[in-house]
Formats: C-alpha cells, structure tokens, sequence
C-alpha cells in the first residue's frame, strides 16, 4: 500500500491507507518476523535464550523498556536495530514538525492544514530510519531540549501570542512522533528532567512555560542505564522508575565461544591486503583475559569490563604482528603471544581499579592478565590430548634447569624464531604433539606456538619468565 507513495490525503484514503500508533506497528511487524523465523537482532550474540525474548514481550505487550547492563553489552546497537521493526516508510503532513499522521494529526498546523486543503493536503513520506532519535543523557540536558520551549521570534513573525501552539519551538520528543525515542544513561539526567517525563510516559501531556499544551505523542520510549545507578539509592527519581513498564537485564557473553566469536565479528583485522593468519590459541587467549578480568577480584566489577577491551586487544595484537611483517617483508602477518603482552595500552585503560589494584597499578595487573590468560589457554589445549606435566616436557624444563635461556623477541622474524626454539629440545615437538601448528601454518603459526607452550610452563611454575621476556629456569 505504501509503495504507492499517494503525494495527498485523498490518494491515501483512495490506496485504503489505515494509521496505526508506533506500538501496533513494531508489535505487528516482530509477529511477522516470528512467523518467518527471522534473526530479530542480527550480529547480536549470547542474548538469544535471554535479553531477545525479554524485549520481544515487552513489544508484544507494547511497553516502553530500559535496558539495564554494563558497558559494552550491546545495549546502543540493541536500540538502534529495532529501527528495523518499524515500516519502510510512512505518511506524514508535508511540512509537519512533529510528523503528523494525515489522518489525526496532533498538531495545530496539521490541522489548520487538512482543515484548508482537504483532500488535497500534500503527504511526505518518512523513511524508518529517520523515524529513531537517540539522546545521551547529561546534566545539561532542559526541558526545552526533551518537549520544546516558546519561541519569541516565531511568535512576532507569525504575529501569535506566545501562548499560541505555533509558537512552539518542539523538542526532541515531540520531533520523534510515531518513532522511537532512545535515552542512554537515563540516571545522568537531572531529577528534574526525569521529572518532566512523568506525564509523556503516562498520559502524554507536555506544558510549557506554564501553557498547558496537548500533545498526544505517539511514541516508544527505550532507555539504556547502569544497573548500580539505577535503584532509589543512585540516580534515578523512583516514580519515572516505576513508569516504565520492563527493565531487560543484559550481560556478558555466557559461553567462551560466544565471546571469542563476537570480538571476531567486531575486530578490524583486514589490513590492506597483507594476508593476516590469526592463530585460535591467539583468539582464544585474548577472549580470556577479559573473562579473568571480570573475575580479579582488583577490578571493580560494577564498572565491569566491557566487551571492546578484547576487540581493541585483538586489533592491537595484529597490529604489532604487521608492523614486524612490513618491517621484515613477511607475506602474512601472524600474531605471537609476545604482541599479545605489547597490546597492554588496549587494555589498561579500560581496567577500573579497586583500592588494591590502584596500589598495583594498571599495567603490572594487565600484564599478570596475560600471563593468566596464556596459561590457561595452554591447559586447554591439553584437553582431550594424552599428555602430562612434566613428563611429557621434560626435555625442555630440562634445558632450563641445566642453565639454558632464551629470549624472544617481539620484531624477530618468525624463522629467526623457530631456528631459537630448535634449539631447545622438545619444545618444536611439543606443538605438533599438541596440534597447535599445522604444517600449513608455516613458521609463523610454529613460533606462536613454541611461545605459548612456554608460556604454560612458566604459568605451571615449571619455569620462569623476566620482565625482559627471557625464559629460563624457575627461582634463576
């Protein structure tokens, strides 16, 4: 019906066009998108058993929601995609501030408009993706910002008095008429303001500047907030709590491999056509540090560690890998664990610190991260093969304890790397015995290797580590 694009009231009674309030038609459209089986939020990963059927109720219930997480949990981009539920286009009164429906507008110039023209009432067509509006919310934000506020100027030009509804300069909300209005921390904004949604949310009633002015806006209202401050004891007014009908919970990913495939999904790594060969055990390894991250203890974990900590980690590592590749005019950039340890600026300022940390500091407890987190990806990769500590790596704790070192360096090429870890008996072995380099990895994916296992040595105690990055034995 709407593909017609009718240019006036008339051709949209003539097309049989009907209007509907924005919470009939995003409900209408996620049934249809049910029906079909259709992906509601794609490039969403971890909320398909949780936060997805919650906000697909409160549609289907036709509630206003607020999305209650921690940073990094998806919450803007959930908000931004339920543009996609609204229809491709609808009809508005060509000139309308407020997008007025032809058939109701709620606007003193929509209907001094259709009162004048008739049938003949020029009609726009408002694409979906004009039809969303998001406010971060601060301080500054005022009334005027959010409903609107009297304009002094229109008034003498158009010679109204200022009570007059075309004096109206409209705010963001009435802006959004039949669209959906997005609100990011909701407990930044001040007590007053928060206020001042009372009655849009209730009732839809604006007043301003003390002139009562009826706007039945036709709205979905979603927020996103801070769980720590939204409760009675943080920011947020309790009544405009209680006005909202659905609090969604979200989270960080729940299953590794969710996580490990959201940072692939999310990270840069094509880079201008150098081939870049990103080892799993590299993955693996970056997804978890920010889930060791978010069990230390030393991190303030109401601040929580968001999700683009490993991307930014992840984008980082292969950034040092492609610096040594150009460097030394390797074909492929293959990420080492050492460029894991040279990503701790991606890391180190999104680390919240507790009193006990702060006495730390950022980078000692980043770099303990890593270290963690390679030991652990070193034990997983022993899973289900017949291998044990020390026995089947006897050789190579062996060459330590005898007084052997070694030192890797992070701009070293990767066969200048292989030929060093030749040199230590067992270790190319261990990699293959472990299937962590497959032949077709070639000397890049070996070297990552041969570093990780010796990073699990030294997470086993069974050798140490320098600062400086040289292994040898353990107490030496």
């Amino acid at each position: 019906m709407t593909r017609s694009a009718p240019p006036t009231l008339g051709g949209l009674k003539a097309a049989g066009y009907r209007g509907r309030s924005v919470k009939d038609e995003l409900r209408d459209n996620l049934i249809r998108k049910l029906e079909a089986g259709e992906t509601l939020f794609p490039g969403i990963h971890g909320y398909e058993d949780s936060v997805v059927p919650q906000i697909a109720n409160a549609i289907l219930a036709r509630h206003d929601f607020i999305l209650l997480g921690l940073r990094g949990q998806a919450k803007s981009r959930i908000l931004r995609q339920l543009v996609e539920l609204l229809d491709e286009r609808i009809p508005i009164i060509a000139g309308s501030e407020v997008n007025d429906d032809p058939l109701a507008p709620i606007s003193k110039y929509g209907r001094e408009v259709v009162a004048e023209c008739g049938d003949a009432t020029p009609v726009e067509w408002l694409a979906r993706e004009h039809r969303y509006l998001e406010k971060l919310a601060t301080p500054d934000v005022t009334i005027a910002d959010i409903i609107g506020d009297l304009d002094p100027i229109k008034a003498a030009r158009g010679g109204h008095i200022l009570s007059d509804e075309l004096t109206i300069h409209y705010g963001m909300l009435p802006r959004t008429n039949r669209g959906i209005f997005a609100m990011n921390e909701l407990p930044d904004l001040s007590p007053r303001i928060q206020v001042g949604l009372f009655n849009i949310l209730e009732e839809g009633d604006v007043q301003i500047k003390g002139y009562p002015v009826r706007l039945p806006l036709d709205l979905l209202i979603a927020f996103s907030a801070n769980p720590e401050d939204y409760t009675a004891r943080g920011k947020i007014v309790t009544p405009l709590k209680d006005r909202i009908a659905a609090e969604v919970r979200t989270h960080y990913p729940q299953d590794f491999r969710t996580a490990v495939a959201i940072t692939a999904q999310e990270a840069w790594v094509e880079r201008n056509g150098r081939q870049v060969r990103i080892p799993d055990f590299v993955r693996e390894m970056v997804e978890r540090i920010a889930v060791l991250a978010r069990l230390d203890n030393r991190v303030d974990q109401e601040s929580g560690i968001s999700q683009r900590m490993p991307i930014a980690v992840l984008e980082t590592v292969v950034s040092s890998a492609e610096r040594r590749a150009i460097r030394h005019g390797e074909a492929a950039a293959v990420p080492r664990i050492g460029d894991v340890y040279a990503s701790l600026p991606a890391m180190t300022g999104k680390l919240e610190l507790e009193y006990e940390g702060e006495l730390k500091g950022a980078s000692a407890i980043a770099t303990e991260l890593v270290s963690a987190a390679a030991g652990y990806t070193f034990l997983s990769n022993l899973e289900g093969v017949d291998v044990e500590i020390p026995e089947d790596f006897a050789s190579i704790i062996e060459y330590f304890e005898s007084g052997g070192v070694i030192q890797v360096s992070e701009d070293a090429t990767a066969a200048a790397c292989v030929e060093g870890f030749r040199r230590v008996p067992g270790l190319v072995e261990a990699t293959e015995m472990l299937e962590l380099a497959a032949a077709e990895g070639g000397d890049g994916v070996r070297a990552a290797a041969c570093e990780l296992v010796l990073e699990g040595l030294v997470f086993e105690n069974r050798i140490g580590r320098t600062r400086g990055g040289a292994y040898r034995a353990t107490g030496s």
